[in-house]
Parts: structure tokens; C-alpha cells; sequence
């Protein structure tokens, strides 16, 4: 059973810290200073399941480079089933969550969508297995075209662990995943109307009914699972960034080019401001949070995906590891950009088949032995028109 508390006592989230004028958008709704919401005097911000998903993220993504793990470890890692021994945190063991539940789960894009959902997954669980047939036998094994094994970078830098096209399969998951997962989630379920207005939320939350034995209410949980998929390893109500190995440390990277300073604040704003709309029942505010979010986030992936590509060209005559290391980043990045939002359309920025030719083309013959400037150049244009910003500004 729900349960109802007097609305003042509700209200006393607006006030627990001291606010802001900055993060007041005209409309009556001030945003505190930092992402610390109280209901009674105790918080009413949960998202434990997002520190789960990434805690089990950043285990499965550093076995990925471990050549005596089996197929069935990895995907067990990926797949996690209850009370199975996994991971080597036993709380992580304990948990009922997967990374492979959630990886293009989202309402707004996959709920109607289950044959794309599904040849999403399958794509995720085929470079987990090329990993463990191709690459891991390999381990000892010099690369070149055609053949997959090692790679070093010059001047005795990082060994890095390629198939025979010269992809890691490690890093496109990695980077594949923060689209797949953290993306995908917070852009299109737990941000989009049909999660946050399903059911009797809206009237749950005019009326401060809580979730069972919780002290939030359901749409105000909702909202903090968006939240928890950026900051759910960091400090909620100070930040820093570079906290995992996903979304929260190219959140970091994109802030540190000068060209997209002010981007890390500008997505903390706006949970903070959405989340305080939700309180005084604004939803007008809440929405238009959630669309700067949307924006802010999906640049960030593009930005990426852009830098790496671009980044590559500079090593690629003479240093094929470093290049192959930084195109492995970018080629994740692309994947993720079939998880982004762009506002307006409400759907991705570039059309599906847009990015999977991408992902073809750069795979195309003899993979990264065989790619071209020019190649990256006109793949890096498209992706910077499509969302908003110029080759030049992302290659910082």
C-alpha cells in the first residue's frame, strides 16, 4: 500500500539547502545548490540499482582482458543471474540486476522495437565471444592484416589486444555500452514521459504518495535512476567526473576541451532543476530539463566518437597500435550514437542504417589495416553536421 504524507513536509525539499538564483528558470521553481533532496530529514534520492549496473560494468569490462576467462565467464559477467558468483564483490553476486537486461531496454525506443532490441544484444554477445575464439588464442601472437593478436604502441607504449581487422573487441564494448546502457537508459526510459507519467504517477506525485515503504514517490525515483546512470560511482552533491570507466569519464573528457566547457555543469543543472520541478509539481520545467539533458548527453557521444576518428589519423602511417587503439574507441562511440536523442525528432540524430554503415565501412576488407583518412574525415563530418558542432572542435 502507498502511503500519503502532508504536503508540507513534502515541500520541505525545496528548502533543505540553500538555493540557487542561477538555476531558477522564471517560472517559480529554484533548483538547490547541489543534487541533495530530503523528505522528513532523511534523502529521498535512490538509485543503488545504477551503482549496481556500473560496479558490474566496470568487472566485466577489465575481464574482457583477461585471456583465462571463458566465453561462458563473460557472458555470465554480462548476463548476471542472482546469487550466482560473478563478480568479486558479494553484494554485486547478491544482486537480481544484469548489464544485458538493460543494454537497448529502453521504453521509448525498444519497447515496440524487440527485433532491433534483440539484434543489439546478439551484436554485444557476438564481440564477447569473437573475444574469447579470436583474440584470447592470439594473446602471444604478433598482429598484422588478417591475422588478430598483439600490437604495440610505439616507443614501447601500451600492448594492445586486436583481431584480425585490427578492432579490440574490449573497447567497443566498453564504449558501446555507454550508449547501449547508460544512454539508452537515461535518455529514453527513465526520462521520457512513458516512465515518468506511467500509470497514477502524476496523481501520486500531486498528492505526495509515496512508493511502497520508500520515501519517494515513483516519479521522483524515476528520475533519480536517470541521474544514477552518470553519477551513481560519484559524489551526488559534488561531482567530479572520470568516477568509471562509462559515461562519467567522457563527461570529463568533453568538459576538458575548451570548445564544450560548461557542459559537465549544464547536465547537473538540469537534473537539479528536473528533479526540483518534479517536487512542486511543474512539469512543464521538469520536461524542458530533460530536453537539455537529452542534448547535452547525445553531443557528448558525438563529440567522442569524432575526436577518436579524428585523433586516429595522426598515428595511423606510423603507429598502427595507437591508431587501431583510438579508431576501437571510436568505432564504440558510433555504435552509441544509435542511442542518442535528438529532441525535435525524438528519435536518433542520424538514421539507424546511417550508423551501421558507418560501423561497415570501417570494418570493410582488412578493417583498420585498410582505413583511410579520407574515410575518417568524411565519416567524422557527417556525425559533427548531424549534431551540431564542427570536426575542428571535437579533434581537440
Amino acid at each position: 500500500m502507498k502511503k500519503v504524507i502532508i504536503a508540507s513536509l513534502a515541500l520541505t525539499t525545496l528548502s533543505m539547502v540553500s538555493c540557487s538564483d542561477d538555476d531558477n528558470v522564471g517560472s517559480g521553481v529554484t533548483a538547490p545548490q547541489t543534487y541533495k533532496f530530503e523528505r522528513n530529514g532523511s534523502t529521498s534520492v535512490s538509485y543503488s540499482g545504477q551503482t549496481t549496473r556500473i560496479k558490474m560494468g566496470e568487472e566485466f569490462i577489465a575481464a574482457l582482458k583477461d585471456p583465462s576467462k571463458t566465453e561462458a565467464q563473460l557472458d555470465a559477467m554480462f548476463a548476471h543471474v542472482e546469487g550466482n558468483n560473478d563478480f568479486s564483490e558479494a553484494e554485486l553476486n547478491a544482486s537480481d540486476k544484469s548489464i544485458r537486461s538493460k543494454t537497448a531496454a529502453s521504453r521509448d525506443y525498444f519497447s515496440t522495437n524487440t527485433a532491433e532490441a534483440n539484434t543489439l544484444k546478439a551484436k554485444f554477445d557476438g564481440w564477447i565471444a569473437a573475444q574469447v575464439s579470436e583474440v584470447f588464442p592470439n594473446w602471444n601472437t604478433l598482429a598484422s592484416e588478417g591475422v588478430a593478436g598483439q600490437i604495440q604502441e610505439a616507443g614501447g607504449g601500451s600492448i594492445r589486444y586486436v583481431s584480425a581487422k585490427g578492432l579490440e573487441y574490449n573497447q567497443a564494448i566498453n564504449k558501446g555500452l555507454i550508449g547501449g546502457l547508460m544512454v539508452d537508459q537515461m535518455l529514453n526510459n527513465y526520462l521520457g514521459t512513458a516512465v515518468l507519467d506511467e500509470a497514477s504517477n502524476i496523481s501520486d506525485n500531486n498528492s505526495d504518495i509515496l512508493a511502497t515503504d520508500k520515501n519517494y514517490t515513483t516519479m521522483e525515483h524515476k528520475w533519480d535512476e536517470a541521474f544514477g546512470y552518470l553519477y551513481g560511482t560519484d559524489d551526488a552533491e559534488n561531482p567530479q567526473y572520470g568516477a568509471d570507466s562509462f559515461l562519467s569519464k567522457y563527461v570529463a573528457r568533453v568538459e576538458g576541451d575548451a570548445d564544450f566547457a560548461g557542459i559537465s555543469q549544464e547536465i547537473y543543472d538540469a537534473f537539479k532543476l528536473g528533479r526540483t520541478a518534479i517536487v512542486a509539481k511543474n512539469y512543464d520545467v521538469r520536461n524542458q530539463q530533460a530536453s537539455i539533458i537529452r542534448n547535452a548527453v547525445s553531443k557528448i557521444i558525438a563529440i567522442r566518437a569524432v575526436y577518436y576518428l579524428q585523433q586516429a589519423k595522426a598515428t595511423l602511417a606510423n603507429d598502427k597500435a595507437s591508431a587501431f587503439h583510438d579508431l576501437s574507441e571510436g568505432f564504440g562511440f558510433i555504435q552509441s550514437l544509435r542511442f542518442t536523442r535528438n529532441t525535435t525528432t525524438n528519435t536518433t540524430h542520424l538514421p539507424a542504417a546511417d550508423i551501421e554503415g558507418y560501423l561497415t565501412t570501417l570494418m570493410a576488407d582488412n578493417g583498420f589495416w585498410d582505413v583511410t583518412n579520407a574515410t575518417l574525415d568524411d565519416i567524422s563530418t557527417k556525425i559533427a553536421n548531424a549534431y551540431g558542432f564542427t570536426v575542428a572542435e571535437a579533434a581537440n
